[in-house]
């Protein structure tokens, strides 16, 4: 039988691993020269962030031995998805006007 909270961790690992397997492949997909324009770190970079965060986040879970790597995974993809992701959205989008 299941306790309330392995049933939490457990889409909570699920839910967010899946957000950092999308946050690498949007990285990916992303012209290098838009990483240059909104003048944070270069393309390979964000590679690394995130698809270092995204496999923290599949070897380990939370609420085990290495929960504090699966932490730090998370945070550095929320920093992409939250910080990154909306401008080279915007800049590559263009004004909205």
């Amino acid at each position: 039988m299941l306790n309330l909270d392995g049933i939490v961790y457990f889409f909570a690992d699920l839910g967010f691993t899946i957000l950092g397997l999308f946050a690498f492949f949007h990285a990916l997909s992303q012209r290098v020269d838009a990483y240059a324009a909104i003048e944070r770190m270069t393309k390979p970079a964000w590679l690394g962030i995130t698809g270092g965060g995204a496999a923290a986040m599949l070897l380990f879970s939370p609420g085990s031995f290495g929960s504090i790597f699966w932490l730090a995974g998370l945070v550095a993809v929320l920093v992409y998805m939250v910080d990154v992701r909306p401008r080279l959205i915007e800049v590559q989008r263009g004004p909205r006007w």
